[in-house]
C-alpha cells in the first residue's frame, strides 16, 4: 500500500481519438439543446390563429373551398368557422359546412351560427330598389331563382347528405370576442361574407378590432376590368358590401391593427377550372373527391379562396394600393357601393388605411391551391 502523502495518483491513459469523440458528443448535445430551445417558439409561431366568417353556400364552390384553404394549411390553426347569411341562408350554410367537415374528418373545429339577417337591409327593400333603379343581377339568399324561407332546409339543397354534427351553442359574435381576448393580437379574422357578425361583435365590444391581429376581407370593388353584367353599369357594386351595407360601414370605421381587402378587381382574375378539380381529385383524398363531385361550373371566380391564400402566402400578390374605404349607406341607386379615398382626400372621420390587393401571380396561386387541396387533411391537434 502506498502512502497517501506521496502525491497524486497516476491517471489511466486515454487515446486521443476517444477523447476527441467524447468532446464532440458533449458539444453536439449542447448544440442540439440550444437549437431545440431556439426552435420551440418559432415552431409555435408557425400555426397562425384564424377565425373565418363565411356565407357558406354549397355543396362545393368558392365559399367552402375558402374554408378548406385555411383548414388544409399546416401553418394555420382554425379556431372556428362563423356562418352568416349571404349567398344562402345561414342554417342552410351551417349544414353544408358541418357536412364537409365530417367528410374530411375535422369535426373538432367549432362551427358558430352567426347573423340570420342583415342589420337593416331587407329582401323587400331590395326588390323595391330593383323596380325603382333597375335589375340587380345577384341577390344571394334573396334571389328569386333559388328562393326558399329562411329557416327551411329543402332536401334538394343537400346532395352531399345532412350532417350528424351540430353547430356550436355559442353564437359567432361572442365567440369572436372571446377568442381575441383569449389570444390578444394573435387572431386574424378572414371575413369572406357580409360583415354582419363583425358589426355585432364591434357593437358588443368596441375594443375587439384593436385586440385582433388583422382583418382580411373579400369585399368591395374599385374598377374591375370585366364585361359581366353585375358591374357593367355600377363598377363600385359588390355583393358582400351590398347585402349588409351598414355592417360593412361599422367594420370599416373600426380601428383595426391592419386591414387587407381582396376586391372584385383582383378576384375576377382567378378561375377554378374543371381541370384543376380533376387534378385535385387524383390525390384520392375525400376532399379531392368532394371538390370534383360538386364542382361549380357556372361561376368559377375564386373569390374567397384568394383571400385565404393571400393571407397564408403574401408572395402570391404582385400589386397593392392603399385606400381609406367605406360603404355608401344612403338608400338610393348606389346603396351599398364601395367608397374609397387616397390619404390626401380622406374624410375627417374614417377607419384605418386598407391594403387593397390589385394583382397576383395567377400561375403561382393556382399551383398553391391545387397542391394544398391535394394534400391529406391535417389531423386535429391533440
Amino acid at each position: 500500500m502506498g502512502h497517501l502523502d506521496d502525491g497524486p495518483y497516476p491517471q489511466p491513459s486515454v487515446s486521443p481519438l476517444l477523447e476527441c469523440t467524447v468532446i464532440m458528443k458533449q458539444r453536439w448535445a449542447i448544440f442540439v439543446t440550444i437549437l431545440a430551445l431556439l426552435a420551440a417558439p418559432a415552431f409555435g409561431q408557425q400555426r397562425r390563429k384564424v377565425i373565418v366568417d363565411q356565407d357558406a353556400s354549397g355543396p362545393g364552390g368558392s365559399n367552402l373551398q375558402a374554408i378548406m384553404t385555411l383548414v388544409q394549411s399546416p401553418a394555420v390553426e382554425t379556431l372556428g368557422i362563423a356562418i352568416v347569411t349571404g349567398d344562402a341562408w345561414r342554417d342552410e350554410e351551417l349544414a353544408h359546412t358541418l357536412r364537409l367537415l365530417e367528410i374530411v374528418g375535422r369535426t373538432d373545429i367549432p362551427v358558430l351560427p352567426g347573423a340570420a339577417f342583415p342589420l337593416v337591409h331587407t329582401r323587400e327593400e331590395a326588390l323595391l330598389d330593383e323596380q325603382l333603379f333597375g335589375k340587380i343581377n345577384y341577390m344571394g339568399a334573396w334571389d328569386t331563382r333559388w328562393w326558399h324561407e329562411p329557416f327551411d332546409l329543402p332536401p334538394s339543397k343537400f346532395p352531399e347528405g345532412m350532417p350528424i354534427a351540430k353547430p356550436s351553442a355559442e353564437d359567432a359574435a361572442h365567440f369572436i370576442i372571446r377568442m381575441v381576448h383569449q389570444y390578444p393580437h394573435q387572431v386574424t379574422i378572414v371575413e369572406v361574407g357580409p360583415m354582419t357578425d363583425l358589426a355585432l361583435a364591434i357593437r358588443l365590444d368596441p375594443r375587439f378590432p384593436e385586440l385582433a391581429q388583422e382583418l382580411v376581407f373579400m369585399g368591395g370593388s374599385i374598377n374591375p376590368m370585366s364585361n359581366d353584367a353585375e358591374w357593367e353599369t355600377d363598377p363600385r357594386h359588390e355583393f358582400n358590401f351590398w347585402f349588409d351595407p351598414e355592417a360593412a360601414h361599422i367594420a370599416l370605421n373600426a380601428h383595426w391593427a391592419k386591414v387587407t381587402c381582396i376586391p372584385v378587381d383582383i378576384s375576377i382574375k382567378t378561375h377554378f377550372t374543371h381541370a384543376m378539380a380533376e387534378q385535385i381529385a387524383r390525390s384520392g383524398t375525400p376532399l379531392g373527391q368532394y371538390l370534383l363531385k360538386y364542382y361549380v361550373a357556372v361561376i368559377d371566380y375564386m373569390w374567397d379562396e384568394l383571400a385565404a391564400a393571400a393571407w397564408i402566402d403574401p408572395t402570391l400578390i404582385t400589386s397593392e394600393r392603399e385606400y381609406y374605404m367605406d360603404v355608401n349607406i344612403e338608400h338610393g341607386p348606389n346603396y351599398g357601393d364601395t367608397l374609397t379615398w387616397p390619404a390626401r382626400d380622406k374624410p375627417n372621420i374614417t377607419g384605418v388605411p386598407v391594403h387593397v390587393l390589385m394583382d397576383l401571380n395567377v400561375e403561382k396561386f393556382d399551383k398553391f391551391f391545387v397542391d394544398l387541396m391535394s394534400s391529406p387533411t391535417p389531423k386535429p391537434m391533440p
